[in-house]
């Protein structure tokens, strides 16, 4: 089952834990205003599943020196160990991928949607928006509906500035670590 973009729930899974946490406390008050307040936590209950689910996502994804420590760790890596960990992210998140040729190095595909990944500059120090053109550019031959551009260095504030024009999803810092889990040695 997949939740519309912008359905209530949806958004709230975007958000922070504590958004859904306060609508929980909000929907009890009022409901126990007027009921009983086993009613209060009944209507209550999703807001707190949603806040729980959440919670939990945000524990797991690396911050502060955790954080440094994993995208230096994905810096040290080959390209064939790293990307292998990009696939392994996805295929995780339920898409089919596949390697592409050309300035994308990925080609996922779920629930109909194509996506081109470029990752292959992934250790750079610092973007520009050249590559991001160049992903655009075979984004539109292809016909995919989005593209992602994988960045465990800086980005130059022009390169943002493009990317957000374009639409172009940025995988960077607690995404790039969260979705490549490399085996330990």
């Amino acid at each position: 089952m997949k939740l519309p973009q912008n359905s209530l729930f949806a958004m709230l899974l975007r958000s922070r834990w504590w958004v859904s946490a306060l609508i929980a406390v909000a929907v009890f008050g009022i409901v126990r205003l007027l009921l009983d307040a086993g009613f209060g936590l009944f209507a209550a209950l999703p807001f707190i599943v949603i806040a729980a689910v959440v919670a939990w996502k945000e524990i797991r994804q690396p911050r502060g020196a955790r954080l440094e420590r994993a995208l230096e760790r994905l810096r040290a890596v080959s390209w064939e160990e790293f990307a292998a960990g990009v696939e392994a992210g996805y295929r995780r998140h339920g898409y089919a991928v596949k390697r592409a040729e050309g300035i994308a190095d990925f080609e996922l595909e779920k629930d109909g949607r194509v996506s081109l990944v470029c990752a292959r500059r992934w250790k750079a120090a610092r973007t520009g928006v050249e590559p991001l053109r160049e992903l655009v550019s075979a984004g539109d031959k292809r016909g995919a509906g989005e593209c992602v551009y994988v960045v465990a260095g800086e980005l130059s504030d022009q390169a943002r500035g493009f990317a957000i024009d374009k639409g172009v999803k940025l995988l960077e810092g607690a995404g790039l670590a969260g979705l490549v889990r490399l085996s330990r040695k």
